[in-house]
C-alpha cells in the first residue's frame, strides 16, 4: 500500500521562509542618490521610506527626500550632519556605514531598476502578510467574520493594494489627451445629437449631458413616491436598447452587443423589477398585473413584448445589503464575460460598506460607499448611476423642490459625485393639499380655492422634473420630463401639440 504525503511535505513552511528582501539592491539605490542627488528623480514617484525592508535604509531613504524635496543637497556629509544633531547617527550604523554605502553604488544609471526591485519586494510581503491574515480568520482568528464576509474582506484588501501600491501613475501627453477629446467630438458629431457618451433614452436629458460617460458617478435622488427607480430603469432599458441597436447596425440582426447593463436592485426583486418593465413596454398596469386583472389580449402583448425585451442586454442583481466589494467582484466579472457599458445602484443607503472595515458612524460609512463607487466608475470606465434618497427636511419647507442640501449624508455623496439630479414631482404634493369645504367660511371662497388646486393640479398632470443641481462637464438646469403613474413610466415631453404627452424615445 502506497503512502501518501501530506500536502506541503518537503517545503518549507510559511514562517520557515524568509520575506522577499533585497538588501543589494536597497544599499545600491541609496549609494546612488547620495552619490548623485538627480537618481532621485528616477525614484520618487512610486518609491517611500516603508517600502524599504530595513529600517535603517527607510530612514536614511526618508532623510534624502525629505532634504532633497526641500531643494537641499543630500550625501554622505549633510546627512552625518543631520543625524549627529538628531541624535540618530548610531542607530543608522554610523558615519562608516554611511560610507559603505557609497562603496556599493554601482551607477545613478541603475537607480530606477533597484527602485522597481525594492518596490516588488514590498508588495510581495504585502502579499505575504494579506495572505496570513486570510489564513488565520479562515481558522478562526474573526470569528464573526462568515466564510462569505472573509472572502469579500480578502478582495477589498487586494483591491486597496493594488490601488495603492501596483499601479504606478503617470503624466499623459498633451497631444494623447488632445486626441481623445477629439476622438469623442468625432463620436458626438457622427452621432448626430451631440451625444458623445451613452444614450439614455431620454431625449432632453442627453441634450443637456451628452449622454452617460466613463468615469461618471451619477446620483439620482429624490423622496420616497417621486419615481427613482422607474426613471432609473428607464434609463438602464434606453440604454441597453441603444447598445442592441449599435450592436445591429455593425453586424446585423441578431447581434450580441458588446456592453451590456447591471442592475443592483437592493430594495426590489429581479422579477419585481422585470414586471415594471414589461408593464411600461406593454402599457398595462403593475397594479392589474399584481392583481391578475388583466384580458387574453394583454397577455398576447405581454408575450409579444417580452420577446424584444429578452433580447436586451440587462442584468439583474437582486442581492440586499450587498457590500461594495462584491458589488466590484461581480461587476468585473460580468465585464469580462459579457462586457459592461453602464452599472445602476438602487440604493446606495442599501449597501454595507466593505467586510471587514468599520466606519466610526453613518457618514463616514456612506463615505467609503460613495468613493468606492467612484472607483469602481474610474476602475472599469463606465458610467455608475446610484440612487439615494433624501432627508426629511424637504417635507417641512414650503418649496418641496429638493436641493443639494437635502442629500443624506450629503458632503460625501455632493462631493464624490461629477452628477447630482433630484426627479421631482409637483402633482404627488398638489394632491395633499385639496381643499377642504371645512376649511372655508362660504361656499364662493370654497370653489375659488378648489379651482385654482385644479387648475394647478390640471398643469402638473403627467409632467415631472428632473433637476441637475451639479453637473462637473455641463450646465445644470431643469429637465421636463412626462410621466404616466399608472405604468410607472417616464418619457420625453412633447410640448409641440396641444396637449402634452409622452413623446417617443425608441432611441
Amino acid at each position: 500500500m502506497n503512502s501518501v504525503n501530506p500536502p506541503g511535505e518537503g517545503l518549507l513552511t510559511l514562517s520557515q521562509r524568509q520575506p522577499p528582501f533585497n538588501r543589494q539592491a536597497e544599499q545600491a539605490l541609496l549609494g546612488a542618490l547620495l552619490s548623485n542627488n538627480k537618481a532621485y528623480e528616477r525614484v520618487s514617484e512610486f518609491l517611500a521610506p516603508e517600502h524599504f525592508a530595513d529600517a535603517v535604509h527607510g530612514r536614511i531613504f526618508a532623510s534624502i527626500q525629505r532634504r532633497i524635496e526641500a531643494g537641499q543637497l543630500a550625501d554622505a556629509i549633510t546627512l552625518r550632519a543631520e543625524f549627529e544633531h538628531s541624535g540618530i547617527l548610531e542607530e543608522v550604523g554610523g558615519t562608516g556605514y554611511l560610507a559603505e554605502l557609497l562603496g556599493a553604488m554601482v551607477g545613478i544609471i541603475n537607480a530606477g531598476e533597484y527602485g522597481r526591485v525594492i518596490h516588488d519586494a514590498w508588495l510581495r510581503r504585502q502579499l505575504i502578510d494579506l495572505g496570513e491574515t486570510v489564513v488565520n480568520r479562515a481558522f478562526g482568528a474573526e470569528a464573526e467574520l462568515a466564510a462569505k464576509e472573509q472572502l469579500e474582506a480578502a478582495e477589498q484588501a487586494l483591491f486597496e493594494l493594488a490601488k495603492d501600491g501596483g499601479s504606478e501613475g503617470g503624466f499623459v501627453t498633451f497631444n494623447r489627451a488632445l486626441t481623445d477629446a477629439v476622438n469623442l467630438a468625432e463620436k458626438a458629431f457622427a452621432h448626430g445629437g451631440g451625444v458623445s457618451g451613452l444614450p439614455s433614452g431620454l431625449r432632453d436629458l442627453d441634450g443637456k449631458t451628452g449622454g452617460l460617460h466613463p468615469s461618471d458617478l451619477i446620483i439620482l435622488a429624490g423622496r420616497p413616491g417621486m419615481g427613482k427607480t422607474a426613471l432609473a430603469t428607464k434609463v438602464a432599458f434606453g440604454a441597453a436598447k441603444s447598445l442592441l441597436r449599435s450592436a445591429e447596425d455593425e453586424h446585423g440582426p441578431g447581434a450580441v452587443p458588446r456592453g451590456g447593463c447591471a442592475i443592483f436592485s437592493l430594495e426590489m426583486s429581479a422579477d419585481q423589477l422585470a414586471t415594471r418593465l414589461l408593464s411600461e413596454e406593454a402599457r398595462v398596469s403593475g397594479d392589474r398585473i399584481r392583481r391578475g386583472e388583466i384580458q387574453q389580449r394583454d397577455f398576447d402583448k405581454f408575450v409579444e413584448v417580452s420577446r424584444d425585451l429578452a433580447r436586451l442586454p440587462l442584468f439583474i442583481d437582486d442581492t440586499p445589503a450587498i457590500t461594495i466589494s462584491a458589488m466590484r467582484t461581480r461587476c468585473r466579472r460580468l465585464m469580462r464575460t459579457k462586457g459592461l457599458s453602464l452599472i445602476v445602484v438602487d440604493y446606495l443607503q442599501l449597501m454595507r460598506p466593505a467586510a471587514g472595515s468599520r466606519p466610526e458612524n453613518r457618514v463616514q460609512e456612506i463615505s467609503q460607499i460613495t468613493q468606492g463607487l467612484k472607483a469602481l466608475a474610474k476602475e472599469l470606465a463606465v458610467p455608475v448611476i446610484a440612487l439615494s434618497q433624501l432627508s426629511r427636511q424637504v417635507e417641512n419647507r414650503e418649496d418641496k423642490r429638493p436641493q443639494l442640501s437635502d442629500l443624506r449624508e450629503s458632503g460625501s455623496i455632493e462631493q464624490d459625485a461629477d452628477m447630482v439630479m433630484f426627479v421631482y414631482r409637483d402633482d404627488y404634493y398638489l394632491k395633499m393639499q385639496e381643499p377642504k369645504n371645512t376649511n372655508f367660511d362660504s361656499a364662493d371662497k370654497y370653489e375659488t380655492a378648489l379651482a385654482s388646486w385644479k387648475d394647478r393640479m390640471e398643469k402638473a398632470y403627467n409632467r415631472a422634473d428632473l433637476i441637475v443641481a451639479k453637473q462637473r462637464h455641463g450646465p445644470t438646469g431643469t429637465i421636463p420630463l412626462f410621466f404616466e403613474a399608472e405604468f410607472t413610466r417616464f418619457g420625453d415631453l412633447d410640448t409641440t401639440h396641444g396637449d402634452m404627452h409622452g413623446g417617443g424615445s425608441d432611441y
